[in-house]
């Protein structure tokens, strides 16, 4: 019996993690396809183009076969007879119709051991990706990702063709106006593209997937695969020092100071965002922490070519002698709720403990914002991605992060 008993416990604790994250593995690495903007905002829909056996199975449905069929000449119609600019990328939106024929196609196919049952069990429940889904049947959760992917890439198409607002109008708009004469020719030309590398043997969804990723290029907006993946380039130093790290030796898991872009664009980085930092550096040399992570993207001003993050680990290193192996990059957020949100998925991937506080370091006001922050996130993004803990000054707040972060969030193309 002895001699099984570390295996036993190694059982234990990989059931008992599993059913505390509902099947979320930190272990799981997200599967790119050498896209990581199209992974991070189209997670299922990617699977189903690198899974050669869920491919091979969606092709061989008949009506899934009918319905690229449908879009494609659909598409090619739109280049012929679309002489408004916004026809061109309405043709490769989503109908409803379309929608809920494929989620009906979806669900039938996804029978016990098939192809599609095992990309759930295998791929997006341990990605936690879906985590509002998890405690579906696979056939359920499949039909609710697939749901989700189909409004995503409404909304890109929407936004970043069709002009839309976004969000955050000020930050996030599209970069054209839709109005002027010579915006035909880039959707026409943008259209043209997408019917260049489609076939009849492509996935149903691959036209309207393939013209969303191409609407966000043209208008530079990208920004979600931003320096991925990280893990093992950017926060490699640190990251592998977080296999190592007692954290019994520390009272937080980790620092997280948030960005603050300047207002100016050839302006690299803020006053407030210099204070920040100057913070968190005296927090972390005071021992509170054995990690930093800078959180901001490239955010203000509009289209600015600065990364706060980025722009912060510099300032850190160079200024404030804060050794770069200990120093986290979250480059990605365009708020403060998705400061706080990345965070967690950063801590949950990375191994960081999620048993013990981490702890924000800000400004007074920010700090004052992230205390009455709830509301925001449930109405941004459906769930709270932290539990608060004790405020400890005006730049002190514990925090601790929540699994539920790695839910994709369907409506920020840049930052999803």
């Amino acid at each position: 019996m002895k001699k099984y008993l570390p295996l036993i416990i190694l059982l234990f604790a990989f059931i008992k993690t599993n059913a505390q994250y509902s099947g979320a593995l930190p272990s799981y690495k997200l599967v790119s396809g050498n896209d990581w903007a199209k992974a991070k905002n189209y997670y299922l829909l990617t699977l189903l183009q690198q899974d050669a056996e869920a491919a091979k199975l969606l092709k061989a449905d008949a009506g899934l076969a009918k319905l690229t069929a449908d879009k494609i000449a659909l598409l090619k119609s739109s280049l012929a007879e679309c002489k408004d600019a916004l026809c061109l990328p309405a043709k490769l939106k989503f109908t409803d119709d379309e929608i809920n024929t494929v989620a009906e196609r979806l669900a039938a196919l996804c029978k016990p051991g098939s192809a599609l049952d095992k990309l759930i069990k295998t791929h997006i429940i341990p990605s936690g990706t879906y985590f509002q889904f998890q405690t579906l049947a696979p056939a359920q959760l499949l039909e609710k990702a697939w749901r989700q992917d189909a409004a995503a890439i409404n909304h890109t198409i929407a936004v970043y063709a069709e002009g839309a607002k976004p969000n955050y109008p000020q930050i996030d708009s599209i970069s054209y106006n839709v109005k002027k004469r010579g915006y035909y020719t880039l959707m026409y030309d943008c259209s043209a593209e997408v019917n260049e590398t489609v076939n009849a043997r492509s996935l149903f969804f691959e036209p309207s997937l393939k013209g969303a990723l191409t609407y966000l290029e043209v208008n530079e907006r990208m920004q979600a695969g931003d320096y991925e993946p990280m893990a093992t380039t950017v926060n490699k130093p640190a990251a592998d020092k977080v296999k190592l790290t007692k954290w019994a030796n520390y009272p937080y898991t980790h620092i997280v100071v948030p960005g603050a872009g300047p207002d100016d664009p050839n302006t690299p980085f803020s006053g407030e965002g210099m204070l920040r930092c100057k913070s968190a550096a005296r927090a972390y040399f005071a021992g509170k922490a054995p990690f930093v992570v800078v959180s901001g993207g490239a955010v203000h001003p509009f289209k600015t070519k600065y990364n706060e993050a980025v722009e912060m680990k510099k300032y850190m290193i160079a200024k404030l002698h804060v050794p770069a192996s200990v120093i986290i990059i979250e480059p990605h957020a365009r708020h403060t709720t998705t400061n706080l949100r990345n965070d967690a998925r950063i801590a949950f991937r990375y191994g960081i403990s999620f048993s013990k506080p981490g702890l924000i370091v800000t400004d007074k006001y920010q700090n004052d914002f992230i205390m009455n922050m709830d509301k925001r996130c449930l109405q941004e993004l459906g769930y709270l991605p932290y539990k608060l803990g004790k405020r400890l000054s005006d730049t002190e707040l514990e925090f601790y992060p929540l699994v539920n972060s790695l839910q994709i969030d369907l409506d920020e193309p840049m930052d999803p």
